[in-house]
């Protein structure tokens, strides 16, 4: 499996803005002190220490494929403002064969984990495995297909268009949020609660930062290289696309919104 997006710093600090708040909103409610969590995919580690915030002094885990990102995350917690206290590591380990016990979880979370999967429904039967029964699993990714913006920048429907080439070529699916429900069910979870939500950007801030992070992703992280292996772009289309979205960037009127489909649910009996 490639991951689509890679490990560029671009693509790190651009994680590591994510909170529970803003990305894991469905769960919180469901969260109580003592109980222990595993969370997916975990990247640079922000969204598992604030949820380690929520269930403190329960144990949390966050493990994920590249151990560049799970040395940001180490970095993270030893960082002041990571220092919440209970029980949270950070391990390498495959989504497809997590390096646990059946039922050792109360909860297992994943954010923009399953989009990047060739076989999603195998990582939510492993999720599964490791949660114990009546426990939660817990699940949200974009839906690239959904994404709208304003103005219409032409150069952004070009970067959308490539980067769906570059994720299917992957064996990824970027419009993962709308087939959650399915896949869960294909992978034999019960009580499934879906939901959705988006990130939106529409304030000179926020379209700033979005619009000058993917210009620099789009040029210099894996976006740029594997479009540029594969023939999807040349450079001279990816500078075009990289000052697109710094054009969007700079409107007035600057609107983007990222939909996101959710969902809870637990294993089977």
């Amino acid at each position: 499996m490639q991951y689509t997006h890679g490990h560029h710093a671009s693509v790190l600090q651009s994680h590591a803005t994510r909170t529970a708040t803003d990305s894991a909103a469905y769960l919180l409610p469901h969260l109580r002190a003592g109980q222990c969590v595993l969370d997916v995919g975990c990247g640079p580690g922000t969204i598992t220490l604030d949820l380690a915030t929520r269930v403190a002094p329960g144990r949390v885990v966050g493990v994920d494929s590249a151990a560049v990102a799970v040395e940001a995350a180490r970095e993270g917690a030893a960082a002041p403002v990571g220092r919440i206290g209970g029980d949270v590591s950070f391990e390498v380990a495959d989504c497809h064969a997590l390096p646990f016990d059946d039922g050792e979880f109360d909860v297992v979370h994943a954010h923009q984990v399953l989009q990047h999967l060739a076989d999603p429904v195998a990582a939510l039967r492993e999720m599964s495995r490791v949660c114990r029964p009546g426990g939660l699993i817990a699940a949200r990714d974009a839906d690239y297909a959904a994404f709208s913006w304003f103005p219409a920048v032409e150069g952004l429907s070009r970067w959308l268009a490539v980067y769906r080439a570059i994720a299917h070529g992957n064996g990824a699916e970027p419009d993962a949020g709308r087939r959650l429900r399915s896949w869960a069910r294909a992978a034999g979870l019960v009580d499934v609660r879906p939901s959705g939500s988006a990130w939106v950007y529409a304030d000179p801030p926020s379209t700033a930062w979005w619009g000058s992070m993917w210009a620099r992703r789009v040029t210099e992280s894996a976006y740029a290289e594997q479009a540029l292996t594969r023939g999807l772009a040349d450079a001279a289309e990816l500078a075009q696309i990289a000052q697109a979205w710094r054009d969007w960037a700079e409107h007035p009127d600057a609107w983007f919104a990222v939909p996101h489909g959710e969902l809870i649910a637990s294993p089977a009996p």
